[in-house]
């Protein structure tokens, strides 16, 4: 079997295949760690969103489209693709441990440098054994079927660590919608900080606050670890009260789009 990594685009199935558009997504995570990697603390946050917004939506459509054909296709489908949702597990797990930790400090170093670890495993994982496996069992037009699904997934997918949602469906399935609106609109909140919020900084703060709090609280409805692997199921604590919660998601998105407002005019 040949790597993804050393095929022709051609030899993928053409640029609409699932296996190109994997292997774009990779080049580009690598270019952002080399990036992260040489960041200052204070430049590793637009990184930081960067990576996020790509590795999380590239996961789930994998979780939610590939995964479940690698297991019907392949005999040893369950294990490979078992080994890969434990390999995201640990990635959601590392990115909700950076969200506490100091700027700077040791422990944050090392989790980001675990975190590039397991993100480069993943990788060589996918392009040299997963996807040249499915491609030997894939005729090229359901690949190319596969990488529009999967497309259309990321596009809509949460961009952020939720690492007691499922990896499998329905239990992901069912996350995707209330989390991807919290999570982009939180993205939404991060660029206008980024760029530089003035007087408007305490009030996004509390909005980013509450928009973590409420998507971290929805994940511990049952419904959405339904299908998860024992492996890589967390145990969660008691979740916040409904109401709260949506009182608090109201806000959380209400302040960006009123910021957003404010500055055009």
């Amino acid at each position: 079997m040949r790597s993804i990594a050393d095929q022709s685009v051609s030899e993928l199935g053409g640029r609409f295949s699932v296996l190109s558009r994997q292997r774009r997504d990779h080049v580009t995570l690598d270019g952002l760690l080399h990036r992260l990697s040489s960041s200052s603390h204070e430049e590793q946050l637009p990184v930081l969103i960067d990576l996020y917004r790509l590795v999380f939506p590239h996961a789930f459509a994998e979780e939610s489209v590939l995964w479940p054909v690698m297991r019907c296709v392949l005999p040893d489908g369950e294990d490979l693709t078992l080994e890969v949702e434990q390999e995201h597990q640990e990635v959601n797990e590392l990115v909700t441990r950076l969200e506490g930790l100091e700027l700077g400090s040791p422990e944050r170093e090392a989790a980001l440098e675990r975190l590039a670890e397991v993100l480069r495993e993943d990788v060589r994982a996918e392009e040299d054994e997963l996807f040249p496996r499915l491609q030997e069992r894939v005729p090229v037009d359901h690949l190319r079927l596969l990488g529009i699904a999967w497309e259309v997934v990321s596009r809509i997918a949460p961009t952020r660590a939720h690492p007691i949602v499922a990896r499998r469906p329905p239990g992901n399935v069912i996350a995707a919608l209330p989390l991807s609106l919290l999570d982009r609109s939180r993205d939404r909140l991060d660029v206008i900080r980024l760029r530089g919020a003035g007087p408007a900084e305490g009030a996004l703060h509390t909005a980013t606050d509450a928009l973590t709090r409420t998507a971290h609280a929805i994940e511990h409805h049952p419904a959405m670890r339904a299908g998860e692997d024992p492996s890589t199921r967390i145990d969660p604590k008691p979740g916040a009260p409904w109401g709260l919660l949506a009182a608090g998601a109201l806000v959380a998105v209400a302040v960006p789009l009123a910021l957003t407002r404010r500055r055009d005019r």
